[in-house]
């Protein structure tokens, strides 16, 4: 009698699995890293493996060993030397690659430091085709070298002239990380992020140095412009905290979250008390019950806590869970509020101009909400009646739970980076789209022609335009950002003159009453291949002239060559590739030294003089490109 077939849910002995930890960790990164992505995004795997090495350089900063940190990129190897003490060398081996083994468990020896898990450098070894560790400590040096996680060599310990500390390389999997780039701006951020929280530290990076004299303060003074400032920046310092404010001219709120020197791009309990503080301070300070909104419109302000042994949300640490500094020590919401309420209403009790130039933007605010108020009550009706979810958006399934723990939420959170809104043009595109993204993450909102030119208009235009009140309804931005329904927004045009416009057009909208979408990196440009070059045997996708000669030499024979001028034009079968896994998208930045209103003036205002010699000259440059070709 043949032996009968396995049933698919047969659940035995052989359904346990033991995996080793390298394997556990190929197998589920994101639990480790978070999403992997192709280093479009600044919270991209490829930046979580750099940083989570560098956390190590800063913990070691921290407890008062090593002044700069050596850090270089070539040809995709990355290299970070430090300055510590350097491992023991009798744990290299068992540091980097024994899961739950580390001297961060150890409080006394690492007070308040970043990792507090054991697993950053355990990750980082894992997913890289070749990692190598040496530690240099007291005239003695230990290297380790590894593969996808797995000892490939163990050198025996050797004597050494070098200074105590680290020095650790490796290079990313491109078999977990597919299509991978590195964006130098969002290396840029993070070095400088390191710096401003750690005052006298000195990052060095390809030839670069980066130093902070004035930490905070520096920060917003990198981000802001200083001619849109209410009023100069307000710096603040005290033990264990550090706060900048400022009030700007643009729209929304924009904030810079550190936990021992850790950037929290999701904010978390430090974050929510400071909000909190501020407003009670403000309205104690100025003896009125002024509207929460009101007082935080239009802020900038960044705030650093340290805290003994945090508690985070995720293991890439994003947001912070905890709700005490210190055991036995106040609550967050306490400490950070009684810092406040204690030195900011010191410093404008001291700095009158101050006092008086925050208070007029305030009532500026107030004046324009209620101005507001009674257009957005029409505007909310009139996106009931459009049925915005059946008529303009396609959703997607998955929708953020904030009330999930544990590994639960590690997994939302993960999903929940993936998360994408295509805007489009026309039916023809949105409906190549609709039919081939991933109906689990990927949402798609069809605008109806062109969008209105918003450059120097007021909010009122964001509830009087149709396509503007609904866009923003899809997003659920309409009350705070914070309640973004998306994490990635993706402006999907086509590759013509009409479709360029509306991309600037959608550009200029963000800018104008979302700029801090813009600013924390939630905006991407989609690619989608210029043209396809197949024969029999190969088909191949190309992205711009270059890409489509390289094709035509490598298939030969006189292929065939297709030029896609619009979304619509793409199969949804081919589409489903150029947003899936293998998806080129350009995130949407403003470097530190840009000015929101000047840019906005240059591409989006009258015609000047300036402008036109631009386009002028860079057509020139282009009609050369396509006489050599």
């Amino acid at each position: 009698m043949a032996e009968e077939k396995k049933n698919l849910f047969d659940y035995d002995e052989d359904s346990i699995k033991t995996l080793d930890w390298q394997e556990h960790i190929r197998l589920r990164p994101g639990m480790y890293i978070g999403k992997l992505g192709d280093g479009s995004s600044p919270d991209d795997g490829i930046y979580v493996l750099m940083k989570e090495v560098i956390d190590n350089c800063i913990d070691e900063h921290t407890m008062g060993y090593g002044k700069h940190v050596d850090v270089t990129m070539e040809k995709g190897v990355i290299t970070v030397r430090d300055y510590g003490r350097g491992i023991p060398l009798g744990k290299v081996v068992d540091v980097v690659s024994k899961i739950n083994t580390g001297a961060k468990y150890d409080s006394k020896v690492f007070q308040k430091s970043v990792g507090l898990n054991g697993v950053g450098t355990k990750a980082v070894n894992a997913l890289s085709n070749y990692f190598k560790v040496t530690a240099f400590r007291e005239g003695k040096e230990k290297t380790a070298e590894f593969e996808k996680g797995i000892l490939v060599k163990d050198h025996k310990e050797q004597k050494t002239t070098e200074e105590n500390g680290t020095l650790v390389t490796f290079i990313p999997d491109d078999s977990i990380f597919k299509n991978y780039h590195y964006i130098h701006e969002y290396m840029d951020n993070q070095f400088w992020n390191y710096c401003y929280l750690n005052a006298g530290l000195v990052i060095n990076f390809n030839g670069k140095k980066y130093v902070s004299k004035n930490g905070l303060l520096d920060l917003l003074q990198r981000k802001t412009n200083e001619d849109e400032l209410r009023y100069p920046i307000i710096h603040l310092k005290g033990e264990d905290i550090e706060v900048a404010i400022t009030h700007e001219n643009q729209y929304g709120e924009e904030y810079y979250s550190f936990v021992n020197g850790q950037f929290t791009t999701q904010g978390g309990t430090h974050l929510a008390a400071f909000r909190e503080g501020y407003v009670k301070t403000i309205r104690d300070f100025f003896k009125k019950d002024y509207d929460a909104a009101d007082i935080r419109g239009s802020i900038c302000a960044a705030v650093s806590v340290r805290v003994q042994e945090p508690v985070f949300e995720s293991q890439t640490k994003t947001k912070l869970g905890s709700s005490v500094v210190f055991e036995g020590g106040p609550s967050m919401k306490n400490f950070i509020g009684d810092f406040l309420a204690r030195d900011l209403d010191l410093y404008l009790h001291k700095n009158p101009a101050v006092a008086e130039a925050l208070k007029k933007r305030i009532e500026q605010n107030e004046r324009e909400r209620k101005e507001l108020a009674g257009i957005k009550k029409l505007a909310n009706e009139r996106a009931k009646k459009a049925n915005l979810h059946n008529k303009k958006l396609r959703d997607c399934r998955f929708h953020y739970n904030d009330e999930a723990t544990g590994k639960d939420k590690d997994k939302i959170l993960e999903k929940q980076k993936e998360t994408t809104i295509f805007i489009t043009e026309g039916d023809s595109a949105s409906g190549s789209i609709t039919k081939s993204r991933n109906v689990e993450t990927q949402a798609v909102f069809s605008l109806r022609g062109k969008p209105l030119n918003c450059y120097g208009l007021t909010k009122k235009v964001v509830y009087e335009n149709e396509e503007f009140n609904l866009l923003q309804h899809a997003l659920n931005i309409e009350d705070s950002y914070e309640d973004l329904r998306y994490n990635n927004i993706v402006i999907a045009t086509d590759a013509d003159v009409d479709g360029m416009h509306i991309r600037l057009l959608l550009m200029t909208f963000f800018l104008q009453f979302f700029p801090d979408l813009v600013k924390n990196g939630h905006v991407f440009i989609l690619e989608t291949p210029l043209f396809r070059v197949r024969n029999k045997q190969e088909t191949i996708y190309c992205y711009d002239e270059t890409e489509k000669q390289a094709a035509v030499k490598k298939l030969g024979s006189k292929p065939e060559i297709t030029r896609f001028k619009g979304l619509g034009e793409i199969s949804p079968d081919e589409f489903g590739r150029f947003i899936g896994a293998e998806m080129r998208k350009e995130p949407v930045m403003l470097l530190p030294e840009t000015h929101i209103q000047q840019v906005l003036e240059y591409y989006m205002g009258k015609n000047t003089p300036d402008r036109q010699e631009f386009i002028i000259d860079n057509l020139k440059v282009e009609l050369d490109k396509v006489e050599e070709v």
